[in-house]
């Protein structure tokens, strides 16, 4: 089964899916792969592996390993056009549509299209919308763009809504690794009854009341990274799964 054809699945049979997001830059290969195997046993129902940056050098192989562990669908969330691998199932292909910065409307996915084709990975055409979360986060540095106002839920219609009508197949709200604060409920609402694709929720999201609540809001998947690296036992890992699963 295709990976897209799967998360749809995920959404039909569990109202919501839980994403886990590991990044290499933070963790060995092996610790990634360790990671994503608990992860897999807590119920998550994939993974994303990426960073804004990109320090390392074995983003390869901690696919590979990740990959030489669990049967979930691994998929490449990229900071930029070289986090691609053959070894993963599938590419969040992004486009940054919350900034106006070229380089990440389409800049990156021209260098990297090619690739993703040559390599047999199934791109998932994904409108990416940083939302302002009150602090400076790595990938609003690294993009030079700002973030959308979370005060502002037309702001975020209209670009979700342009994002659909240009045929991406998901809508990724992301308040960023890290964020202080994250996607407001009602924001996640008002996008939701506006768009009829996938709505994907990341960013500052620490524990499963929260994760719970984006759900309740209207998240089709919600992503966990940075909460699961500091806190994450086995146990840590499936409540997330119960409050995002309901």
């Amino acid at each position: 089964m295709r990976v897209y054809q799967r998360l749809l699945k995920v959404i039909k049979e569990k109202r919501a899916g839980f994403l886990v997001l590991l990044d290499p830059d933070r963790l060995s290969p092996r610790e990634i792969s360790d990671l994503a195997l608990r992860a897999e046993k807590g119920g998550a129902d994939g993974i994303l592996v990426g960073s804004s940056l990109l320090l390392s050098t074995h983003f390869d192989e901690a696919i590979k390993k990740i990959k030489g562990k669990v049967k979930l669908p691994v998929i490449i969330f990229p900071g930029n056009a070289n986090q691609v691998s053959k070894y993963a199932d599938a590419v969040l292909f992004l486009s940054l549509i919350s900034g106006r910065n070229p380089n990440l409307l389409i800049g990156e996915q021209v260098k990297a299209a090619p690739v993703i084709k040559e390599f047999g990975l199934e791109p998932l055409p994904t409108g990416y919308m940083l939302i302002e979360s009150g602090k400076m986060t790595s990938v609003q540095f690294m993009s030079d763009t700002l973030p959308l106002p979370p005060n502002k839920p037309d702001i975020a219609c209209a670009h979700a809504l342009a994002a659909e009508y240009l045929g991406m197949k998901f809508i990724f709200m992301d308040a960023g690794s890290g964020a202080d604060k994250s996607v407001p409920d009602f924001l996640i609402k008002e996008v939701k009854k506006f768009i009829s694709v996938p709505l994907i929720i990341g960013g500052g999201i620490r524990d499963p009341e929260t994760a719970k609540e984006k759900v309740k809001a209207g998240a089709n998947f919600v992503v966990i990274g940075n909460a699961l690296e500091e806190q994450g036992g086995n146990d840590r890992l499936k409540d997330f799964a119960r409050a995002i699963h309901m």
